[in-house]
């Protein structure tokens, strides 16, 4: 590393970093980028958004003295070159693998990681609570908050913001433009003006006219505010600062973000100048520095394995499995019923590609809404589009709509909205971890009144939920979750829909000595599980429940009375899931028959990052261990080899 990298190898940790003379912080910028792109182009991750801000992340450690100063990282995308200068770069080929550092900010991983962040729009007001902290301890340090573009549409961001005005307190936040949301390009005027403004000579005249016209009274204060309404109006014409000022912010901006000379020397100013609230506005390019990225941002906002050679063709995930995608297939159906009613609509949170709505929207540009990250937002948006007839998709990840559980409750179920809720991402997710793991959506959908929550087995089946959801569903708010990644590939033809009957669960497989009753993938894994038993004289019956809400009742009276061991099994939390519901409904009706009934799922606890298929056998919820749960539930000692194993 020492011969590729010859200043990056030096540098353990932000110390380290300080001790670099500025002319060589270039260079430094020049290692990391190229760090960065020889490690993830490697072994996959979020990359646009790390490359955009690696001149940045240079200049705020080395202006600040982390990390006593505290750094504030929003959603996390950008902490790749924070992590490589805070003594983790060596970890860097580990990332989001299962037992490697995390893709985000992870407290209990680094003294560096002050907050953790996985959702954006969270760090103005955690940078806030800190620095109130700071202040009620008697404590000396600065904090800052590095929030992106696109989590500025976050309406907590503007809560924070105006708290921090009203407070007052010391705090900068920097904004960092990669100028694929907001904020026009007035490069040359606004740094003319922002150069200006941070001279020490200008700054004292400020003062010393301020002193003046204090001490002018009434006169003085005329003064004041005169010289306010001229400074004001030329920034207003020329920058989008006002916005900020009007909340309490003092702001400069936009500035170059790759230009580090001028970087550090607008923040020595303003760490040395101000104890009030301080908006930096820099504009970076997200993929800087790999061509491929910088034509591409959104889509190489992350990458899966690549070789570093070929920047035009490159990897997007994995493609190992047979099936379709899971959000092309929601696409393709949703294009297809959107062509005959005209009242179908599709929101998404800033998730257009994610979700595949960008496909939908090809087609249908004026009935496809991206409401930036703002995820409340959306479903109340929806609500109102509902009240007047039209039919909303939201279609947002699963741990995304996590953030709109009042909305949700309040405005669409309260007011027993037809509102369509598509939850991509659901289950364990992958590489992302615990911040994107849709594990809570049964849990906390299924105790909302008026609601009705399903989860398909395959790809067919998830067209015919979304059929049911949009044509044959008449009142009231419903939901389908589906996970991340290629289904098992099953197949359809064009136009070719069934409706389900709400509350309906299907019989896939008949048996005599126990009930595998699933839903979502876990289906498929029951399957397979339901094979291996066999090979020990196990007969097990498999049902895809299909709903978590409402529960095929009848069903589960007959298995109640039938079989003497129920295993229910959902790639969700166990407290409170689907298999708390089954249990519910049994302990709701007593009756002579006692089966014994274990619930399979996700324990309480936070499940870290890895591969899907590495958490399915952690959590014992592929096959080999759901066969395992149930020979050791019968009391039978066979052992069945892990997944691995089977393979082989």
């Amino acid at each position: 590393m020492q011969e590729q990298f010859p200043l990056l190898s030096r540098i353990h940790d932000p110390d380290d970093l300080r001790k670099l003379p500025i002319d060589q912080l270039p260079q430094l910028a020049t290692e990391v980028r190229q760090y960065l792109i020889d490690t993830i182009t490697k072994v996959g991750g979020h990359f646009g958004s790390g490359l955009g801000v690696v001149e940045l992340t240079i200049a705020l450690h080395y202006v600040f003295q982390t990390p006593k100063d505290k750094l504030v990282w929003d959603t996390g995308h950008q902490g790749y070159p924070h992590k490589i200068l805070t003594g983790r770069k060596h970890l860097l080929p580990t990332i989001r693998k299962k037992g490697g550092i995390s893709g985000f900010l992870k407290r209990s991983e680094s003294i560096y990681d002050v907050f953790g962040a996985g959702h954006a729009s969270t760090s103005i007001s955690a940078a806030l609570g800190i620095a109130t902290a700071r202040d009620l301890m008697k404590k000396d340090f600065h904090v800052v908050a590095i929030i992106g573009d696109g989590a500025m549409t976050g309406g907590l961001a503007y809560e924070a913001m105006n708290n921090c005005g009203l407070q007052q307190r010391k705090l900068l936040v920097v904004l960092n433009d990669n100028q694929m949301s907001i904020a026009p390009n007035v490069w040359a005027l606004a740094n003319y003006f922002t150069e200006l403004d941070t001279t020490r000579i200008v700054f004292k005249l400020r003062q010393n006219i301020q002193r003046l016209s204090e001490q002018l009274e009434p006169f003085g204060d005329r003064i004041l505010k005169l010289l306010q309404r001229i400074e004001g109006g030329v920034k207003s014409i020329i920058t989008p600062g006002m916005l900020f000022e009007a909340l309490g912010f003092k702001y400069y901006g936009p500035i170059n973000g790759h230009h580090l000379p001028r970087l550090i020397k607008i923040l020595r100013f303003i760490r040395d100048t101000y104890d009030r609230p301080v908006l930096l506005h820099v504009t970076t390019q997200k993929g800087k520095g790999y061509e491929a990225a910088e034509k591409h941002p959104e889509a190489l906002h992350a990458i899966g394995k690549s070789a570093p050679p070929s920047q035009d063709k490159i990897e997007i995930g994995s493609s190992h499995r047979k099936g379709k995608k899971y959000q092309d297939v929601f696409a393709e159906a949703l294009i297809e019923l959107m062509r005959h009613n005209e009242k179908i609509v599709a929101i998404t949170a800033a998730m257009p590609s994610g979700t595949s709505l960008d496909k939908v929207a090809a087609h249908f540009p004026d009935r496809v809404f991206d409401v930036g990250i703002a995820e409340a937002h959306a479903v109340t948006y929806a609500a109102g589009l509902a009240t007047e007839g039209m039919i909303p998709v939201c279609a947002i990840y699963s741990s995304f709509l996590q953030r709109a559980f009042d909305q949700i409750i309040h405005d669409c179920a309260l007011q027993n909205l037809h509102v369509v809720f598509a939850m991509d991402r659901a289950g364990v997710v992958g590489a992302d971890g615990p911040t994107h793991h849709g594990v809570f959506d049964l849990a906390a959908l299924r105790v909302i009144p008026n609601m009705v929550l399903m989860a398909p087995k395959d790809e067919r089946e998830l067209r015919n939920m979304l059929y049911t959801a949009i044509v044959e569903h008449r009142g009231g708010p419903i939901a389908l979750r589906y996970p991340r990644g290629q289904g098992p590939g099953s197949s359809w033809d064009p136009g070719d829909f069934e409706s389900i009957p709400i509350g309906r669960a299907e019989i896939l497989r008949t048996g005599g000595d126990v009930a595998l009753l699933a839903i979502g993938k876990p289906v498929t894994e029951a399957l397979a599980a339901a094979s291996i038993l066999e090979q020990h004289d196990v007969s097990a019956a498999v049902i895809n429940a299909r709903f978590a809400k409402p529960l095929d009742t009848a069903l589960l009276d007959q298995l109640f009375d039938t079989y003497p061991l129920i295993v229910t099994i959902e790639d969700g939390q166990k407290i409170g899931g689907f298999g708390s519901g089954v249990l519910e409904y049994f302990h709701a009706y007593p009756r002579s028959t006692a089966p014994h009934i274990v619930v399979h799922g996700i324990e309480d606890r936070f499940v870290s990052h890895g591969t899907q298929e590495e958490l399915y056998e952690e959590l014992q919820l592929n096959a080999a261990g759901i066969a395992r749960l149930v020979l050791e539930s019968l009391h039978l000692g066979t052992q069945i080899p892990s997944s691995s194993s089977l393979d082989s």
